[in-house]
């Protein structure tokens, strides 16, 4: 299981952990660095058993589990970027009047009015997220998993994800005609197409590891001979990121 489905499946109380518990091991649901239970690990002086290593490996690598999620993307967060400044205010205990200092503007009553209307939307998220387990504990075969799941790092969310599991399979069967792990025939020009493409090429590339740009070529060469537009899209896309000097490269969680 990728760390993205392990994400999108997690429930909200594993999301707010920032790690699942699978199998044997602690997974870090931000960056999918794994601890197995049972297996001893020494942190900065200390010897830390899995569950207490992957608390504090969050901490460390990612600051805390709230800046995380706040920081995602608006599409997943449906919050706008004053919504994001309060909540972030908020977390760190400060007052109405105190928020208003930060703000250089507005009154204690404003900063007020927003805490009811995000108090509002924890409700409306409440009821939507009910609703949905309804749904598909009835079993619609047009909601639950039958969607190809996406990164959560991709750029662009519209008409063209609503991609099933079967309009995958056949596009996959046109373009990689040698088997999904062979080389890429043409690259479409259709963008849900193109998503998919480049779904199935990142899977040569390893969540843990930074690669040189000598090193993306090396592997994409052995996929399409025009390595350089794929790399391109991976980027544009948002499969991949790299430094500002293209000095590394990596997947996007």
């Amino acid at each position: 299981m990728s760390n993205d489905e392990r994400f999108w499946n997690a429930t909200v109380e594993e999301l707010s952990n920032g790690y699942i518990q699978s199998d044997d091991e602690y997974v870090c649901l931000l960056c999918s660095e794994s601890f197995v239970d049972g297996i001893i690990y020494p942190m900065d002086g200390t010897l830390y058993e899995a569950k207490k290593a992957v608390a504090i490996h969050i901490k460390e690598a990612h600051e805390s589990v709230f800046d995380f999620l706040l920081n995602m993307d608006k599409r997943y967060t449906g919050l706008s970027d004053h919504q994001k400044e309060l909540l972030h205010f908020f977390n760190n205990g400060l007052s109405d009047k105190e928020i208003v200092k930060e703000l250089n503007g507005g009154s204690p009553s404003t900063v007020r009015n927003h805490r009811f209307k995000l108090k509002e939307k924890e409700k409306q998220a409440k009821v939507f997220l009910a609703v949905m387990n309804l749904l598909n504990k009835k079993g619609d075969k047009q909601t639950e998993d039958h969607f190809v799941k996406f990164h959560k790092g991709a750029k662009m969310v519209d008409e063209r994800y609503a991609t099933t599991e079967e309009e995958k399979r056949k596009v996959l069967l046109t373009y990689f005609k040698q088997g999904e792990d062979g080389k890429l025939d043409t690259f479409p020009s259709k963008e849900k197409r193109k998503l998919i493409v480049l779904q199935n090429i990142v899977k040569r590339f390893d969540h843990s590891k930074k690669y040189s740009e000598k090193e993306v070529n090396e592997i994409l060469k052995t996929i399409y001979s025009d390595f350089a537009t794929i790399r391109r899209y991976l980027i544009e896309y948002g499969f991949m990121e790299r430094s500002k000097d293209c000095a590394e490269y990596w997947l996007k969680n």
